[in-house]
């Protein structure tokens, strides 16, 4: 027991992994695009449990102490909440944190390239449509994909 909160290295250790570890998933999530993190899906919680698995290793090293793990817990709350902090006083770092949000379809149009390239297929730009009572691709007047991958459909006046 006595183990149970020896750290194996020295504190601020903990700080700089967690730190590298938390700006590098953050810049991997986020080059992976708006759909990645909009629609969870079982493939997504997967793929969540891989990497929490996946870096462990990278943030702990060889410590199993309940120390290390509550200062590296304590680290990652902290940084998520500073991200959020600096994304929600500054427009540019909530540019550069979440994106901007996409055009999808205009006035009827939709924008085959641009739902290729945000990784929105089909069927899930069709379920955007119904669950904005939008039963015609003519009768959308802005399809947005929003920085957190939900799709806004602005239906035309009629």
């Amino acid at each position: 027991m006595s183990d149970a909160f020896h750290l194996s290295m020295p504190w601020w250790e903990y700080l700089v992994r967690a730190c590298i570890v938390y700006f590098v998933l953050l810049g991997m999530i986020r080059v992976s695009g708006k759909r990645s993190m909009g629609q969870f899906t079982s493939f997504d919680m997967l793929l969540v449990v891989l990497l929490g698995n996946a870096v462990q290793n990278a943030l702990l090293g060889s410590d199993n102490s309940v120390s290390g793990g509550l200062i590296l817990a304590a680290t990652l709350i902290v940084l998520n909440w500073t991200v959020g902090y600096v994304a929600a006083r500054s427009a540019r770092a909530e540019r550069v944190l979440e994106g901007e949000p996409v055009v999808l379809a205009r006035d009827g149009h939709v924008f085959r390239d641009v739902l290729r390239r945000e990784l929105v297929s089909r069927a899930d730009f069709e379920k955007a449509m119904r669950e904005n009572d939008c039963d015609d691709i003519d009768h959308i007047g802005l399809a947005m994909l929003e920085t957190n991958g939900h799709i806004t459909i602005l239906t035309k006046a009629k």
